[in-house]
């Protein structure tokens, strides 16, 4: 038996959890028509094979038709679900791992045009701003009618063999009841504080009159809103006793905070550059004052926090949820002593941003998650060792050298910098972003370990490939900014890359045009404010820095409105001409009907253009008459996981394949993405 703590088992009632590490209550919108299907299992699948103890379904799963999924949700009204979960829950149990389900009605936070058009529900006609839908007031029947969906899809789940459910309450239907600020019901469901939680009693009484006493079931609830009016500490610590006194109730989930705004949520769910694991002692006061099995969650990224988080009796579990989909393996890796080798989460919160956007939700670090039923978590050994040169050691051509490496492959790495990184190293320079640097460091380190050979400060030339007498050719260059966007005055505008490197200091009066709406126009607002200049940020878009998306968001726009950033929306910048000493913007919009206006035109000292990436690819040209499939891609061979065999050039020396922003300007999880799902099959 091993003395870590982590690795202790947990007597919840009846059920032994194998160790302390779980993943909570999340939804990546992976079902197919509201199921948790064959995707969804092998996404917790693979986990539970890892040795996680408990893993939980559902982020949250709805109990009624008129608490419409926001975005692509488990469907828990329906009875069609139990054959799926219990064939998830089935193949969990075989690996070891527990499995629960988080039931919810979302009540305001969704909206009318989802679904099946019913009226959004609330205890008030209070907006939720995130979801926008102003909620018609619960009357009585709309009460009895949901107590009575929580109490079915209880009994689906228990149906359907799951180990336990777990309601949520925090910024959802039970916690509008709970919260002062969303209730304005009469009594009995409104009022004083044992008013507003009759509704959450009523469901458990509900739910254990179908389910009985041994089924678990758990609350994952705030205890504190943070909100002038709201939930107090004092009212989450009353609420946590009444829980447990209940008798109904067999574990807390405690978080801190609210989520009806994309800021409260960020609060809630910490990204890169805020505190790790913040509430973490407000937690372990919950369990301190009720002497009641506690579970938390809320940016637990690393196993030394985790670790504490144990053996300093805060919490009984712990949660590791985007850690986890970093690294399925975590617990695994723990057993074999091998920390070090567990992928990090650098908490860029690519997942949780794509699902509030319509997408499913996918990690920047490991294109596998998510993929399971496609791309491998760990890499098969190759039937041939070949030779591969690898052209440049950015996200994707470190991730192509890794895979390369695992499959056997002899791996050569050219870099024309001192560094691995390529447009990551420039992220990393601000401090907000610095933890971007460990999808570099891990990889490198990986490479390393699997005997890759590097050579740095070399600029890749044909001769100097072919000198290596490759098998296989990836490049892997990335790109250069693009900033001839203007129709004058290109010449005179400098890029967002220059600023955040330091090559060129910024003006004092300073418009950035952001024509991509991704991160490095905003880390170069954010190096231009920093510096006292004033500052305005246009886009032609209608909306804000769409490719950031909204939690990512939230620490740049503290910051920029802090030092009085301009945003403005809807305006193109056309041209840019010199008028003395300094620079005439003239500005234009798409919504002029074709009339030209430049009434809107800009003095000031510096014009910052961001506008993507074009691709390095003279090499790969270069390259390409010389190779045996001349640079082509089968799709549909590297859709279906098979190896490459087009090879129309027959007297090629070596098949050449580019990847990432060598092709075209994306992001850094479709590099690595790039790279997995075609070296993977070399």
């Amino acid at each position: 038996m091993s003395n870590d703590p982590l690795l202790q088992p947990y007597q919840l009632r009846h059920l032994r959890l194998r160790n302390r590490i779980m993943i909570t209550s999340h939804e990546p919108a992976y079902p197919d028509d509201g199921m948790p299907k064959e995707r969804y299992r092998a996404y917790h699948v693979e986990r539970a094979k890892a040795g996680v103890a408990l893993t939980m379904t559902a982020g949250s799963a709805a109990i009624s038709r008129d608490s419409p999924p926001a975005f692509n949700n488990i469907l828990a009204y329906k009875d069609e679900v139990v054959p799926w979960l219990r064939a998830l829950t089935d193949e969990c149990h075989e690996h070891g791992a527990a499995v629960m389900i988080q039931l919810t009605h979302l009540g305001r936070r969704t909206r009318w045009d989802k679904g099946d058009w019913l009226p959004v529900v609330s205890p008030s006609h209070k907006r939720e701003p995130a979801h926008r839908a102003f909620p018609k007031r619960l009357e009585d029947w709309d009460i009895q009618r949901i107590i009575s969906d929580y109490a079915d899809a209880a009994e689906r789940m228990h149906a359907a063999g799951l180990d336990g459910i777990e309601l949520e309450a925090y910024g959802h239907l039970m916690d509008q009841f709970w919260s002062p600020l969303t209730n304005t019901l009469d009594a009995p469901y409104g009022g004083d504080l044992d008013n507003r939680l009759r509704f959450t009693f009523d469901v458990l009484r509900a739910i254990r009159q179908r389910v009985g006493s041994e089924f678990i079931v758990g609350v994952r609830y705030v205890a504190d809103e943070m909100l002038a009016g709201g939930l107090s500490r004092d009212d989450g610590l009353a609420i946590s006793r009444r829980l447990k006194d209940s008798g109904m109730v067999d574990f807390l989930n405690v978080i801190r905070g609210h989520i009806d705004t994309d800021a409260g949520l960020t609060d809630v769910i910490p990204i890169q550059g805020m505190r790790n694991s913040p509430h973490l002692d407000f937690a372990g006061d919950i369990r301190s004052a009720t002497d009641f099995p506690t579970f938390h969650a809320a940016r637990i990224a690393d196993v030394a926090t985790a670790r504490y988080a144990i053996a300093s009796g805060k919490v009984d579990m712990v949660g590791m949820t985007r850690a986890h989909m970093t690294d399925p393996h975590i617990v695994r890796k723990i057993i074999a002593g091998q920390e070090d080798s567990i992928r990090p989460c650098v908490g860029a919160n690519y997942c949780l941003d794509r699902i509030y956007q319509g997408g499913a939700a996918y990690c920047i670090h490991n294109p596998a998650t998510g993929r399971e039923l496609t791309m491998p978590h760990d890499i098969a050994k190759a039937a041939t060792r070949k030779r591969v040169v690898v052209v440049g050691a950015g996200p994707g051509g470190l991730e192509a050298a890794r895979v390369a490496a695992e499959r056997g492959h002899e791996v050569i790495v050219f870099e024309a910098a001192s560094d691995a990184g390529g447009q990551v190293r420039l992220t990393a320079q601000s401090p907000r972003r610095h933890e971007m640097i460990s999808l570099i460091d891990w990889r490198q380190t990986q490479c390393e370990a699997l005997g890759v050979r590097f050579q740095f400060n070399t600029w890749a030339e044909a001769d100097s490939v072919l000198a290596e007498q490759p098998d296989v050719v990836i490049i892997a260059t990335g790109g250069y900014p693009d900033t001839e966007v203007v129709e004058h005055g290109s010449e005179l505008v400098v890029s967002a890359w220059d600023i955040l490197s330091g090559d060129i200091k910024p003006g004092r009066n300073v418009l950035l045009f952001d024509d991509a709406g991704d991160h490095a126009a905003l880390q170069a607002a954010e190096v231009i404010a920093s510096s006292g200049a004033r500052l305005e940020i246009m886009t032609p878009d209608r909306s804000f820095a769409p490719e950031v998306m909204g939690m990512n968001l939230v620490p740049y726009l503290r910051t920029l409105q802090q030092q009085q950033v301009t945003f403005t929306v809807t305006y193109r910048l056309q041209q840019v001409y010199r008028e003395g000493n300094q620079l005439a913007a003239l500005i234009d919009s798409d919504y002029n009907d074709g009339q030209r206006d430049f009434s809107q035109t800009r003095l000031v000292d510096q014009v910052v253009v961001n506008h993507g990436t074009l691709p390095l690819d003279e090499l790969y040209f270069e390259l390409q008459p010389l190779s045996s499939n001349r640079g082509e891609v089968d799709y549909g061979q590297l859709i279906a996981g098979q190896p490459q065999t087009r090879l129309p050039n027959t007297e090629g020396q070596f098949q050449l394949f580019r990847i990432g922003d060598a092709v075209s300007a994306r992001n850094t999880h479709a590099a690595i993405y790039d790279a997995l799902r075609l070296v993977k099959d070399l």
